[in-house]
């Protein structure tokens, strides 16, 4: 079934870059770019963690056991070990589950992190989209997803968007036979995570990933998991090759489940939050900016007339912002902000002033 709030397409190539990443609008070698085109929280690793990552480096020696990591992840969901699974980052889950799973009709839910498309892609797939507008906020219509889907991949919250979808709306497409794939890599950025599915378990088919490379600011070190059935996780384990994690990323994930991780990272939640608000009043003085005010993730995506023209002014002026027209469902008049402190943003705005006054807006 589909609304006339969304389309349904199928594709296997497109005008869209899936692999183009916020990293490359930082690392082609300009020097003192402030970076607001990753979503990396700031001023991460803590040392606390550093420590503790540090400290792993004398067991190298050793083959990584995953086993107290896996025990943290689950004691921290309140699940059984056997609905857990670590993995290189949430990105290589995107592998294991399009080489690993029987998926015949896959549908992707956009725009969204493009990495899932490219990785179904890559494993052979002619995948179908669910487009989501700006027109209805883009929010998630449950019924249009089509009745035949066997895999469905959401974010919530999602990238780019910065929309929180309600727990309630994403579980109504879970059903028997249909394997309900649930990104929640910026997750616990949401204070108190209200619409969480983690942990849920009585959802059919439901599988959730999760990462700390946000957070936490482990990029480089790729820690994530995922959560789902017992069965679901053995297929998909089945497909990693041996030790897929290595040392010192199983000891970020012990560490970074503990009760006062979970506090710290609660706080920067709260943070983000009230520092979110600070940008979005901020963009809400441009007449030529219009932002998806329902953000709820630590980025707020805006568009704009003349946005390649604004983002290259802006490089000039010592920001980096990450262009939208490589997102299904969005064009060249969209760009993805990171939520970053009040100083930070105070100087992104006049740079932002600056730079549509050069663009003629």
């Amino acid at each position: 079934m589909v609304t006339d709030q969304v389309t349904t397409m199928s594709t296997r190539a497109d005008r869209h870059d899936l692999r183009h990443h916020g990293d490359a609008e930082v690392r082609d070698g300009t020097a003192g770019l402030i970076d607001l085109a990753v979503n990396v929280r700031t001023g991460t690793p803590p040392a606390w963690l550093r420590a503790r990552i540090a400290d792993s480096l004398a067991g190298l020696a050793a083959y990584p056991d995953g086993r107290a990591a896996r025990a943290a992840v689950a004691e921290r969901h309140g699940l059984p070990v056997e609905r857990v699974l670590l993995t290189a980052g949430a990105a290589e889950a995107f592998v294991l589950l399009a080489r690993a799973l029987p998926v015949r009709r896959p549908v992707v839910v956009h725009p969204q992190f493009t990495e899932p498309e490219a990785a179904l892609r890559d494993a052979g797939h002619t995948v179908r989209r669910v487009l989501l507008h700006v027109e209805d906020g883009f929010r998630l219509d449950p019924a249009a997803v089509p009745d035949d889907a066997d895999l469905v991949m959401v974010g919530n919250p999602t990238n780019p968007t910065s929309v929180l979808h309600p727990a309630g709306t994403i579980a109504k497409l879970a059903r028997p036979g249909r394997t309900l794939v649930v990104d929640e890599a910026f997750m616990d950025a949401v204070p108190g995570e209200p619409e969480a599915l983690a942990g849920r378990t009585e959802l059919p088919g439901l599988v959730v990933l999760r990462s700390l490379t946000k957070t936490w600011g482990l990029a480089g070190l790729r820690i994530g998991y995922v959560l789902a059935e017992p069965e679901t996780v053995a297929l998909l384990e089945r497909a990693q090759p041996l030790w897929p994690v290595s040392t010192p990323a199983l000891a970020a994930a012990e560490a970074c489940m503990s009760p006062a991780a979970l506090a710290e990272a609660e706080q920067a939640a709260c943070r983000t939050a009230v520092e979110r608000a600070h940008l979005l009043a901020g963009l809400a003085e441009f007449d030529e900016v219009r932002a998806v005010e329902t953000a709820e993730g630590p980025f707020v995506l805006v568009r704009m007339d003349r946005a390649d023209t604004v983002r290259a002014r802006l490089r000039t002026l010592g920001f980096a912002v990450r262009r939208g027209d490589t997102f299904p469902g969005l064009g060249p008049q969209w760009l993805r902000l990171a939520v970053r402190d009040r100083t930070t943003t105070n100087r992104f705005l006049q740079a932002l002033d600056q730079a549509l006054t050069a663009a003629g807006g």
